[in-house]
């Protein structure tokens, strides 16, 4: 296992490690601004940007000073004409404190907090930094029929971008040096002397010994341009370009179902808490895995597939048969998706009411025939605002899940009163597993 070790100095005195704590405190404030902002406003707008705020206390990094009211003082101040050394002087009365005091606020807070602006590339890396599908990657389920090109050495031809100019000029000029070209420095030189020596040659003042230098000068000068020509500067021999391979890249690949009640009893605020945990959803999966399969399906007494729009905005009446979209997820999951190369999850949210006799039907719906084939099950049911959150609390439907979900460890549920219950319990659904030792 590699050690590192950092050698570098502190910048301006500061320590190192403090530093690291302080960039750590300060991304804590600042992930608790996010979610502050999340619950604030509408999940809906979640992908969008924000401006955030922290305490400007929350951004300080700390440090040693000397105290303003102890400590024995004995020299005096630049400025000062009324005391000498020596002079005794009385510690001002103060606050039995030791911090230096901040102007008033009404806010609660000691200064004004510090706001900065959040792109929403920044602001959805922070709100799904520690969430995850779990168990998204199966080692035996890896797609190799994608390929992406690899960096895969070098070649002596090739396309004038993928030219390596550093490597092109390195064996340039390694050939330069074996063969033994002439420098430009060098023909210069003797280029210089020569154009001395012609110059003397018109006036009459070069002597025997002198013209024969000249011939000799010209001469080779002749001689080491030609073998200048002879061996160029850069030859195709010399050129190199970066080689791609393409390779298979292993991807996931996954498909999430969102079956969602819009039958009658579930009442405007009820959809609007099951469409906000949707595109909450929907938004976490887009953003984090590249190659998922969105499939939307609502109910009432009778399912069907939908658009994301549909989905979320269109407006339908009935009652109510859960098992309709069970039933519609699997004729889809065995149409389209192979669970051989298709990984499955399925979130449902509902207000719960059913009756016992299709409850039973969904339960052994799930147990034989969904849950075998999914990786993680999610249920969302959505309370009155004034009833509590305790197991009792749930009608038909979570009564007849909560039988179920002690057999299934790939099943989960969780009631939602209230908008604000939306992103916590969203997190909680997916918060990431511990790590496993080898994945099955």
């Amino acid at each position: 296992m590699p050690l590192f070790i950092d050698r570098r100095l502190n910048p301006r005195d500061k320590n190192f490690g403090n530093r690291q704590r302080f960039l750590r405190r300060a991304r804590e404030r600042v992930k608790e601004a996010v979610d502050r902002v999340v619950r604030e406003r509408g999940i809906a707008d979640a992908g969008k940007g924000a401006a955030v705020s922290i305490p400007a206390g929350g951004i300080d990094e700390p440090q040693f000073h000397h105290s303003d009211t102890t400590g024995d003082r004995r020299r005096p101040l630049p400025g000062n004409k009324t005391f000498v050394a020596g002079d005794l002087i009385d510690k001002p009365e103060g606050g039995g404190g030791e911090g230096r005091g901040k102007q008033a606020s009404d806010s609660g807070e000691a200064e004004d907090p510090f706001v900065f602006a959040l792109t929403a590339d920044e602001f959805l890396d922070i709100l799904f930094e520690d969430l995850e599908l779990p168990d998204l990657v199966k080692a035996s389920l890896k797609d190799t029929t994608s390929k992406e090109p690899r960096r895969a050495g070098y070649s002596n031809d090739g396309v004038t971008p993928n030219l390596n100019v550093l490597r092109t000029m390195r064996f340039s000029l390694s050939r330069r040096l074996a063969l033994r070209r002439p420098t430009e420095a060098k023909v210069k030189l003797l280029a210089d002397e020569v154009e001395k020596l012609q110059a003397l040659q018109a006036d009459c003042l070069l002597d025997a010994k002198g013209q024969q230098r000249l011939r000799d000068a010209v001469e080779e000068m002749q001689g080491l341009k030609k073998l200048q020509r002879a061996i160029p500067y850069i030859d195709p021999v010399d050129l190199r370009y970066n080689r791609f391979e393409p390779k298979p890249t292993p991807r996931a690949k996954a498909v999430m179902f969102c079956l969602m009640d819009v039958s009658g009893s579930m009442g405007e605020r009820e959809k609007d808490l099951a469409k906000r945990f949707f595109i909450l959803l929907h938004l976490f999966l887009r953003r984090k895995y590249d190659r998922v399969d969105l499939v939307f399906i609502r109910h009432t007494h009778e399912a069907k597939e939908v658009d994301e729009q549909e989905f979320f905005y269109s407006r339908e009446s009935g009652g109510t048969i859960v098992s309709a979209a069970l039933t519609k997820m699997l004729e889809v999951l065995r149409a389209r998706y192979s669970v051989a190369d298709w990984n499955v999850y399925c979130a449902q949210a509902s207000d719960g009411d059913n009756s016992s006799s299709d409850t039973a039907r969904c339960i052994n719906m799930l147990a034989s025939e969904i849950l075998p084939l999914c990786q993680y099950y999610a249920y969302i049911e959505i309370l009155d605002e004034h009833d509590g959150f305790s197991e009792e609390a749930g009608k038909e439907l979570w009564r007849g899940y909560r039988l179920l979900k002690p057999k299934a460890a790939n099943f989960a549920m969780k009631h939602v009163a209230r908008r604000a219950d939306i992103y916590p319990v969203f997190r909680e659904l997916f918060a990431k597993q511990p790590a496993k030792g080898a994945a099955k």
